[in-house]
C-alpha cells in the first residue's frame, strides 16, 4: 500500500516539475515582437523581392504611428492585416512575382541575434512572419518592438541609407558623422 502511494506521489511530482520545465522553456520572450520574412528561393530575383518586401512592411509599420508595446503592434496588424496583405501584394506583382505571401502572427523559435548592441537570446518570440511563395529561400528578422529592424547588408554591414529611421539608427549616424569630425 505505501509503494503504491509513494509511486503515485513520485509520479505527481514528477509531473509537477516536468510542467515547470516546459513552462520556463517554452515561455515566449514577453515584450518583443519580431519579424521574419522568408524568401521564395535564394535566387537573386527573390532575395531582391524579399528585401523588397521587407522595405513594404517597415514602411507600413511606420504608418502605424507610435506604438507602446509588442502587444500594440500586433493588435494593430491584427486589426488592419489586409492592408498589410495588399501592401505586399502590390510589390509582388509590381516586381512580377507569380506568387502570393502567407503571413502569420504566432510564437516562433529564433537564434541568437544582436540589435544595437543588445542580445537577443535565442528562444521563443511573438513574430510577424512572412513566407513569399515555397518558402525555401534564405531568410531575414528583425526585432519590430522595440523598434530595432536595422539594415544590413549582406556581410553584416550597417547599410548608411536605412529606410527605417529607429533611436539606434540615429545614434548609430550621429556616432560616424563624429568619427568623421575628429
Amino acid at each position: 500500500m505505501k509503494n503504491t502511494l509513494y509511486r503515485k506521489l513520485l509520479y505527481v511530482i514528477s509531473m509537477v516539475l516536468l510542467s515547470l520545465v516546459a513552462v520556463l522553456l517554452f515561455r515566449p520572450e514577453e515584450g518583443i515582437f519580431r519579424m521574419h520574412v522568408i524568401a521564395n528561393s535564394d535566387s537573386a530575383a527573390d532575395q531582391a523581392t524579399k528585401l523588397a518586401v521587407r522595405d513594404a512592411i517597415l514602411d507600413y509599420e511606420r504608418g502605424m504611428g507610435d506604438v507602446g508595446s509588442a502587444e500594440e503592434v500586433k493588435a494593430r496588424l491584427m486589426d488592419d492585416g489586409r492592408g498589410l496583405c495588399t501592401a505586399i501584394d502590390n510589390v509582388l506583382h509590381e516586381r512580377g512575382m507569380d506568387y502570393s505571401a502567407e503571413l502569420h502572427i504566432g510564437t516562433y523559435d529564433f537564434p541568437d541575434r544582436e540589435y544595437g548592441g543588445k542580445l537577443y537570446p535565442a528562444g521563443r518570440y511573438q513574430a510577424l512572419r512572412v513566407i513569399l511563395g515555397e518558402g525555401k529561400g534564405k531568410n531575414w528578422w528583425c526585432v519590430m518592438f522595440p523598434p530595432l529592424c536595422i539594415l544590413e547588408d549582406e556581410n553584416g554591414k550597417i547599410e548608411d541609407e536605412a529606410k527605417f529611421d529607429s533611436l539606434i539608427m540615429k545614434l548609430i549616424r550621429e556616432a560616424k558623422k563624429n568619427e568623421r569630425a575628429e
